[in-house]
C-alpha cells in the first residue's frame, strides 16, 4: 500500500516565491480549486517550475491537437498509470472538451471497446502502447499515421510521455488531490 502523506507539502508565498505564487493562485482558480496541489508543490522548484509549465502548456491547451483528443490521451494515461489526481483533474477539463460520462467509461475500458472511430482507436492504442512499451511498432504507428500528419504525430508521442512522466511524479512525491 502506498502512503498517501505528502512526500513534499505544497508550498505557500515564501517557498513558492511571488512570481510562482502568484502562478500557483492563477493555475488554481482555473482549475477551480482553492489550492491545486500540483503547482503549489512543483512551484517549490522556481523557474524549473515555470520552464515545464512552458513546456506542459504548449502541448495542452497550447498544442495542435484537438483539445477532445488530447484528453482522450491524458485521460487514458491516467487511467493506466492509477493516478488518481491527474484523472481527477482531466476528467474535469475533459467535461469541457467533450469527454462524456459514456466517452470517459470507454476511455477506460481502452482502444478496443465499441463505439470508437478508427482515428480514435488508433490514438488510444498508440498511448497503450506507448504507456507500456515505452515505444510504438510499426503497425501501430502506420495506424496513427493514416489520421495524423508529422507535427501531429510528434505531438502525441510527447503529450503521451508528458502526462506519464507526470503521474510518475505525482505518485513518487504522493501529491494529494485537490478539494
Amino acid at each position: 500500500m502506498v502512503s498517501m502523506k505528502p512526500r513534499i507539502a505544497p508550498g505557500r508565498l515564501r517557498e513558492l516565491g511571488p512570481v510562482n505564487w502568484v502562478v500557483w493562485q492563477a493555475l488554481s482558480r482555473a482549475a477551480g480549486t482553492d489550492d491545486a496541489h500540483l503547482f503549489s508543490t512543483l512551484g517549490r522548484t522556481g523557474g524549473l517550475f515555470r520552464g515545464w509549465l512552458h513546456f506542459s502548456g504548449r502541448l495542452m491547451p497550447g498544442g495542435k491537437l484537438r483539445r477532445y483528443e488530447s484528453e482522450l490521451v491524458i485521460i487514458r494515461v491516467a487511467h493506466l498509470r492509477q493516478c488518481e489526481y491527474e484523472m481527477d483533474h482531466h476528467i474535469r477539463l475533459g467535461r469541457r472538451a467533450g469527454v462524456t460520462a459514456e466517452i470517459l467509461d470507454r476511455i477506460k475500458e481502452g482502444p478496443a471497446a465499441a463505439g470508437w472511430t478508427a482515428q480514435e482507436r488508433a490514438l488510444l492504442s498508440a498511448v497503450d502502447e506507448l504507456v507500456t512499451t515505452r515505444d510504438l511498432d510499426d503497425a501501430t504507428w502506420q495506424a496513427l499515421a493514416a489520421h495524423y500528419d508529422e507535427r501531429h504525430l510528434i505531438e502525441i508521442v510527447l503529450l503521451t510521455n508528458q502526462y506519464e512522466g507526470l503521474a510518475s511524479t505525482i505518485t513518487a512525491l504522493r501529491i494529494q488531490t485537490d478539494h
